[in-house]
């Protein structure tokens, strides 16, 4: 009954900590591409074949429901991986959907047509792969009409994450803050479209300001998966045993998870 959890790197650990508290039962194996991170500076064709080759690797631990917990990969890669790719009794499933939910208050199974929404200015933090991709755009308009969206290629922020670097990664989040609000000097919510960004939440609603709500992705897709699951749980694969898989070096990759989840965490090569 196991389900995969897919990042480029480390960032994902942050919903894997989320849906672990919602769904203690349930075994996850998580999948981190740290050899090829970042996605971000990637094209559409390259995120592709990774996110399919690591998806192919978690379906091999028993996983048939992965979720792309990746901002980078849901958006350049898995409209034609659900399209094209995955068979019918697997599942991909991204971590757009949970938060345009909360942001539209619409379930994603209503069809209606797409209506004003309380809010009417929204700051996307993504990566430039997010950003080109319009995603988040797209799927927005299918439910949402009138609301201004103004996205700022978060360059950088993830590496700084990656590698640790703690004091550049606060300079970025105001940095990127301040080139936004040049554009968008009053936005009512501010979307981290990358689940790397919730480590650094703090300074982006410090540099926000409190009057700006946050939505941050780990917790929504957690409740989101608990949901899908309740009802749909023949997809709960056959795997049991929780893992930790990485292309990069386990030593390293497993000292930085360590880090970030603030508990011990082993990797072992994918």
């Amino acid at each position: 009954m196991a389900v995969g959890i897919f990042d480029s790197g480390l960032g994902g650990l942050t919903v894997l900590d989320a849906v672990v508290r919602q769904l203690p039962q349930v075994p996850f194996v998580y999948f981190g591409d740290n050899a090829h991170a970042p996605y971000g500076v990637r094209d559409a064709d390259d995120i592709f074949r990774l996110t399919c080759a690591a998806t192919e690797r978690l379906w091999e631990e028993g996983c048939d429901l992965v979720i792309l917990a990746c901002n980078t990969a849901s958006a350049a890669a898995l409209r034609r991986m659900q399209e094209t790719w995955v068979p019918p009794d697997k599942r991909v499933l991204g971590v757009f959907v949970p938060l345009i939910e909360a942001l539209t208050e619409r379930q994603w199974g209503d069809n209606s047509p797409p209506r004003e929404v309380a809010v009417q200015h929204v700051a996307l933090f993504a990566t430039p792969a997010t950003v080109a991709s319009r995603a988040f755009q797209r799927e927005l308009a299918f439910r949402a009409i009138g609301v201004d969206v103004e996205a700022q290629p978060c360059g950088g922020l993830v590496d700084a994450i990656e590698q640790g670097d703690e004091i550049l990664a606060e300079a970025l989040v105001r940095s990127h803050v301040e080139a936004l609000r040049r554009r968008m000097p009053r936005p009512e919510a501010a979307i981290l479209g990358c689940t790397h960004y919730p480590l650094l939440e703090k300074t982006f609603r410090a540099a926000l300001g409190p009057e700006v709500k946050v939505f941050s992705q780990a917790d929504l897709v957690a409740a989101s998966l608990a949901d899908y699951l309740r009802r749909r749980p023949e997809f709960l694969g056959p795997g049991t045993e929780t893992r930790f898989l990485t292309t990069g070096d386990p030593a390293q990759v497993s000292d930085r998870a360590t880090q970030f989840l603030r508990r011990r965490i082993g990797f072992e090569r994918a």
